[in-house]
């Protein structure tokens, strides 16, 4: 009876099962997993390292060598290749002894165009009428006579002529002219006329995880900010209630008037129905004004003289006064100048201090161009949006804003609006009347 045995029995394999096309449920984890595909990157791997080595592992110049000698046995095998040579090498290296055909058109003389050349004159004798000129001339007769003068200038000293380049008819290239702005300091928009920091220092107060005094002096600031700004608004809302409330009723007692107005025409009792006797005899008689006498206008003048002449003493008894403390007043001056200079100095220490820190910045005005600055955006964390993990930080601020607002703020650029879409032409849609025009 023959002994049943596996087909890997006895060559050392192991176990396996091939019928296995998925793996996924509990039922199908087997221990028994085909490893032959592992087995033989082994064996290939081993084979490698008895040979010299993993090939993967190995660098280029162990693999390859270039050949730059050419194999000795090709001269051998193709003799007739080699001493022939190729057929392109032949074709370049020809050259003709004969000089190659010039494209030019020369004349032959013997053949012609078939036109008849001109008779030109002969130019070895002279003609009865030059021959006539010359003998009156050689007896003196000369038939214009050439008035010699002199020189009312140096030929030697003559500038030379300017002669003109031929490729000289394109224009002249003008550059574009700078503008005088370029060559001056960008105008800060700071009440103190100083650059501010491009980059300015975050305080103790912005921090995500601040220390508490810093963050509650913070927190009272803006707050305190919010409130007046309430304040104000409320305040103009007010304001522009009682107007509308004062126009409303001022338009009332108007319609109000008006009405009474149009009741009385109708119901008093009009003037003209009798003529009233006896009041343009009541008027007072109006004062007519008398003409000055010279007495008076010499008075009037005297006045005005006196007048004058006390202003002019007053102001030169102050001019006196001041030339006696010229001396006071100049010490006056350098006083309020050292006073000034020292003030300056202590505003540049304490901006040299803390000038690169995020305050509240005093502007002297709004605007550079156009339109006003882009308020600042409050970045502030509420007490109970404060976390104390990292992973739960939620970011604030804009950099891109930031840095834009910056350049605004140091007049290095002039405030834009932003223009979603582009301006486009008014069109007019009208219809054609060529359809009148239709006859049968």
């Amino acid at each position: 009876m023959p002994v049943l045995r596996s087909a890997t029995a006895g060559s050392g394999e192991a176990p396996k099962q091939f019928n296995q096309p998925s793996r996924k449920g509990k039922k199908a984890w087997r221990k028994n997993v085909d490893v032959t595909e592992v087995e033989e990157g082994l064996r290939e791997v081993n084979d490698e390292i008895i040979r010299g080595g993993v090939i993967r592992e190995k660098a280029s110049e162990d693999l390859f060598t270039i050949d730059t000698t050419g194999d000795s046995k090709i001269p051998q095998k193709f003799p007739k290749h080699v001493k022939k040579g190729l057929k392109a090498d032949e074709i370049i290296n020809k050259r003709s002894a004969v000089p190659a055909v010039s494209m030019r058109k020369r004349p032959s003389d013997k053949t012609t165009d078939g036109v008849v050349p001109a008779k030109r004159q002969r130019t070895d004798w002279v003609s009865h009428k030059d021959l006539a000129r010359l003998k009156k001339v050689a007896d003196g007769h000369h038939e214009n006579t050439v008035a010699v003068r002199d020189a009312t200038f140096d030929l030697w000293d003559a500038p030379a002529p300017v002669t003109q380049d031929p490729t000289d008819f394109l224009p002249e290239k003008v550059e574009a002219k700078v503008p005088k702005s370029m060559k001056l300091k960008p105008l800060s928009l700071l009440a103190n006329g100083k650059q501010a920091p491009a980059v300015p220092k975050p305080t103790g107060g912005y921090s995500y995880n601040p220390s508490f005094p810093e963050y509650e002096s913070r927190l009272a600031e803006e707050s305190t900010k919010a409130l007046e700004a309430e304040q104000k608004r409320l305040e103009a809302e007010a304001a522009e209630a009682a107007k509308l409330e004062a126009a409303a009723k001022s338009a009332a007692e108007a319609d109000a008037a008006e009405e009474r107005a149009n009741m009385s025409e109708w119901e008093e009792d009009s003037e003209w129905e009798g003529f009233q006797s006896g009041v343009e005899d009541e008027r007072p008689s109006a004062k007519q004004p008398k003409r000055k006498t010279q007495a008076q206008r010499n008075r009037i003048k005297r006045r005005k003289e006196e007048e004058q002449l006390a202003q002019h003493k007053a102001n030169m008894k102050a001019r006196r006064a001041q030339e006696q403390r010229i001396k006071e007043i100049a010490a006056e001056v350098a006083e309020k100048e050292k006073e000034k200079a020292l003030e300056l100095a202590k505003a540049a220490e304490q901006d040299s201090d803390g000038d690169s820190e995020i305050g509240e910045e005093k502007l002297r005005r709004r605007q550079l161009g156009k339109y006003k600055l882009p308020e600042k955006d409050l970045e502030l964390v509420l007490p109970d949006e404060l976390q104390e993990s990292l992973r739960l930080l939620k970011p604030e601020g804009n950099l891109l804003k930031d840095r834009y607002r910056s350049l605004l703020l140091r007049g290095k650029v002039e405030s834009r609006r932003h223009i979603p879409f582009k301006k486009q032409a008014k069109t007019k849609v009208t219809e054609k009347w060529t359809h009148k025009d239709f006859v049968l």
